[in-house]
């Protein structure tokens, strides 16, 4: 098995290198043609590799996509270090970092408050949160183009957490749009119903929302209302954290981002 798996990198890498013919990739894999044949399609299938119009094969964009992703969450929590660690010091709450990764929501940084509410928070760096029942989740849903939304959604199993959980579709689409509209998302203890949050949107040098800045407490220590008041600062941090990675915002009077699902955010 080991030995088919470093054949099939291998194919990849000459993939990359030049358009492999079906012979030529058999020749790579030590296999028959079928069989040669079998795994393309199964590379083929998960974007690894292309085939062309020749009837070749070449690199795909799944292997380009990873490494893009890999590199953005490096270069994203790097970036944004600074400014999740001077909103925290500016606000006393908890700030989040949060980016989709594969079909997933997961927290790639935290800096945790100094009160209590620190030590009450489930949230932790690596960890996946609900990409349906959380601020964070859902700017980063509001702002994906329609059909990767439909495409992630599609899989979710809507569970009621609290009674504030959007707990289907329909209710949660209203919400997204209502996200878009205003540019900024609310927690209200959609979870964990003890818990607030306010996020707003990270994009990068395409305009594209690829992460969530956010803001978080327990309810005893701020209310939601308590928390929004501080969205000038988290829309000003994300802002910040967006030019650091090459966005430019437009002038005004042009529709911000490079999708239609993108409208100026105002608070």
């Amino acid at each position: 098995m080991s030995q088919s798996i470093r054949r099939a990198i291998d194919l990849i890498r000459r993939s990359a290198e030049h358009p492999l013919s079906l012979t030529e990739a058999a020749d790579v894999l030590g296999v028959h043609k079928s069989t040669a044949l079998r795994i393309l399609q199964t590379l083929e299938s998960a974007r690894f590799v292309r085939r062309t119009g020749a009837g070749t094969y070449v690199l795909g964009s799944g292997l380009i996509e990873l490494s893009e992703l890999a590199l953005g969450s490096m270069d994203l929590r790097q970036f944004a270090a600074a400014h999740l660690r001077a909103l925290q010091r500016e606000t006393g709450h908890t700030v989040h970092l949060a980016q989709l990764t594969g079909d997933e929501i997961i927290y790639i940084d935290k800096v945790d408050s100094q009160a209590f509410d620190a030590v009450k928070l489930p949230s932790r760096v690596g960890r996946a949160v609900s990409i349906y029942a959380s601020a964070v989740g859902k700017t980063i849903l509001a702002y994906l183009p329609a059909e990767e939304r439909d495409r992630l959604l599609s899989h979710v199993v809507y569970e009621r957490f609290t009674d504030t959980t959007y707990a289907d579709r329909d209710s949660l689409e209203a919400e997204l749009v209502h996200i878009r509209e205003q540019g900024w998302a609310t927690d209200n203890g959609e979870h964990d119903a003890y818990v607030m949050c306010v996020a707003a949107p990270i994009r990068d040098s395409r305009g594209r929302v690829i992460a969530a800045a956010s803001i978080t407490a327990i309810e005893v220590i701020a209310s939601l209302d308590e928390l929004k008041s501080n969205l000038p600062l988290l829309l000003d941090t994300a802002n910040q954290i967006s030019r650091e990675l090459g966005f430019t915002p437009p002038s005004s009077g042009e529709p911000e981002g490079v999708d239609d699902n993108r409208p100026t955010a105002t608070v």
